[in-house]
């Protein structure tokens, strides 16, 4: 219990349990199979091409908005709403039929995406700063688990027990009304990140709130070493003197805050170190995101469900896991990624490429399963070091901010991506030559690290030698 001093137990365990029961969804990784089925017998073109594509538009179209209405109604009402969005997804997935009703099925659920940020954002009004990051990796640990068990589920009870995919989106729609009942109890905050916090500014204690190395918060002491270029950062404050400072707010002033997040945003940015990992971590996720998004309907194209027995639930669990493995592991690696990160970013891209490519060029279900398994453990591997690169000697607040923007220009990236070569209004390719064009996507991101990572190292290179042959002139 000593470990959680500070935390709330009640909101901290009520949220696990709302992302626990929110992820449990048996039915998710046989999805294309159950809309390609004869209970709702849409063509290829009408998924792929025609009903995927909604979720896109319509997370990026509400992601932003949903960002401010976050902060601005202190979380827990968007919380309600994610869990309504989807269970109207999952009600629309029993019952709808036809393009229409499945397009709007979409739109839901690309509002329960665009809503996932209130589950992690809500944390930060009810625990200690020192806290953010234990309370975090309970959380996102499960959802995590809750994932896991949810796919595995999934693949027993399609491939011992027999059960139709009906029940097991039965199962889903359970759960997550589950999760929307848990969700009432979480206490309403009374402070947030921007909108809603306190109106004095004497505090005691100063800190930053990760570091990256280690996986534990600092405090702001003139002997902790920086990244160059972060220098003028401003810092998170703890620590409030007082009660009635607490409980005093700053009238809201919603054209204040904007500009204080334009300001941010120009200073976070400011940092190349900042810009080349933030661009990665938007480029890939955009590769990332058609990618898994598709896969299922690329396993059915190599192998028609109809025909033979499909192991999509285990693929997604243990991808999941491996990938959670990785995350572990070089969370525990020291390096110096300020060097070698760039080349380490397309080296690692190159390979997500060549997954994707023989994934999509061995028509062989195994062979599938295994490169979306190892794409899927790069990806979540990397995006962990893109995140702690980025989150070092970040304030909460600048850390929500280019957490925001860099998931808004992926999405933007991918609205553009999934207009040109998906929807039937564009291209309107076919799921092999879609594939192969995320193929070399990652590829050219693969090329312009390499690039700009050279650069980088002979850059540092001249300028060691220029120190070294300085030194005896100064002696």
């Amino acid at each position: 219990m000593a470990g959680l001093r500070g935390a709330r137990p009640l909101p901290t365990g009520l949220l696990c349990a709302y992302g626990f029961f929110c992820s449990v969804r048996p039915s998710e990784p046989f999805l294309t199979r159950y809309l390609l089925g004869p209970r709702k017998n849409l063509t290829e073109t009408q998924v792929f091409n025609e009903i995927y594509p909604v979720w896109t538009y319509s997370y990026l179209a509400l992601l932003f908005p949903v960002f401010l209405a976050t902060d601005y109604l202190r979380y827990k009402p968007v919380v309600l709403l994610q869990g309504l969005s989807l269970i109207v997804t999952w009600f629309l997935l029993l019952y709808a039929q036809g393009l229409r009703a499945f397009q709007l099925l979409e739109f839901f659920y690309g509002m329960g995406t665009a809503t996932d940020i209130a589950y992690y954002s809500y944390i930060y009004s009810v625990v200690d700063v020192d806290l953010y990051r234990k309370v975090t990796s309970y959380c996102r640990s499960a959802t995590l688990v809750g994932y896991t068990v949810g796919s595995v589920c999934g693949q027993l009870l399609v491939s011992l027990a027999g059960w139709s995919l009906f029940s097991l989106n039965v199962i889903s729609l359970t759960s997550i009304s589950v999760a929307f009942g848990t969700a009432w109890f979480l206490p309403m905050p009374k402070k947030s990140l921007f909108f809603h916090h306190a109106a004095t500014r004497p505090f005691s204690l100063e800190m930053k709130v990760m570091d990256c190395k280690n996986g534990a918060i600092v405090q702001d002491q003139p002997g902790v070493l920086r990244v160059p270029g972060w220098e003028d950062e401003v810092k998170m404050p703890l620590n409030r003197e007082g009660h009635s400072a607490e409980k005093k707010e700053q009238k809201i002033d919603a054209l204040k805050v904007l500009k204080d997040l334009w300001r941010d945003f120009l200073q976070c940015y400011s940092s190349r170190t900042m810009l080349c990992w933030s661009v990665w971590w938007a480029l890939s996720t955009c590769g990332y995101f058609q990618v898994i998004n598709y896969a299922q309907g690329l396993w059915e194209m190599v192998l028609p469900s109809e025909s033979t027995e499909i192991y999509n639930g285990g693929v997604e669990a243990a991808s999941t896991l491996l990938g959670a493995v990785a995350v572990f592991v070089v969370g525990h690696i020291k390096t110096s990624w300020a060097m070698w990160g760039e080349v380490a970013l397309a080296l690692f891209s190159f390979l997500i490429a060549a997954a994707v490519y023989i994934m999509n060029t061995v028509h062989n279900i195994w062979v599938c399963y295994a490169s979306y398994v190892v794409f899927r453990i790069i990806y979540m591997l990397l995006i962990t070091i893109a995140t702690f690169q980025i989150a070092t000697n970040l304030s909460v607040e600048r850390y929500a901010l280019v957490f925001g923007v860099n998931t808004f220009i992926a999405l933007a990236l991918q609205t553009l991506l999934t207009l040109i070569v998906v929807d039937a209004s564009g291209l309107g390719l076919d799921i092999f030559t879609q594939f192969m064009i995320y193929a070399s996507y990652f590829a050219a991101i693969s090329l312009v690290f390499l690039g700009s990572g050279l650069y980088s190292i002979m850059r540092a290179h001249r300028r060691q030698e220029q120190v070294q042959n300085r030194s005896p002139e100064s002696c």
